[in-house]
């Protein structure tokens, strides 16, 4: 994909975060178990905190400037997964790895984006959000993981 301004890109991203804000909040929606329901619902939050630093930068300059970045670590799960559609009544483990995935592919956009623009704003608030959805992945394939384990007792 190729833009044209900073701003380009930044639209684009502001749409795949209102996706995933959809995505979530679908999920949440379906959710049969409640400590998954807060779970959909607390990642709705956070996509739409990341709309709000993408929607507005320079309102968010504080914000973006003092953000610490951390390790988050990478359990692979979903590397080795196929990606697949949603389908209302889907299993657990398969809505799991639907997630993992959309995750996984958000945090190679947001490398991604980082590489295509040469505002250091911009950049940076792609490397926190190449971060935050790692957090995000991290989460899920914790859960998976968690669920698998569980499935052996």
């Amino acid at each position: 994909m190729e833009f044209n301004s900073v701003d380009e890109i930044l639209n684009f991203a502001t749409d795949r975060e209102k996706e995933a804000v959809e995505f979530y909040t679908m999920l949440a929606k379906e959710a049969t178990k409640a400590s998954l329901k807060e779970i959909f619902e607390s990642f709705v939050k956070e996509e739409e905190k990341h709309v709000a630093m993408l929607s507005n930068i320079e309102g968010n300059k504080e914000k973006i400037d003092s953000y610490e970045f951390r390790e988050i670590t990478d359990l692979k799960i979903s590397d080795y997964m196929v990606e697949t559609e949603y389908k209302e009544g889907m299993p657990m483990p398969d809505i799991l790895k639907l997630a993992m995935k959309k995750e996984e592919s958000a945090v190679k956009l947001y490398s991604d984006l980082a590489a295509k623009t040469d505002n250091d704003d911009a950049k940076k608030l792609f490397m926190i959000l190449v971060q935050e959805e790692s957090k995000h992945k991290f989460a899920l394939e914790s859960m998976y993981d968690d669920y698998l384990a569980d499935q052996d007792n």
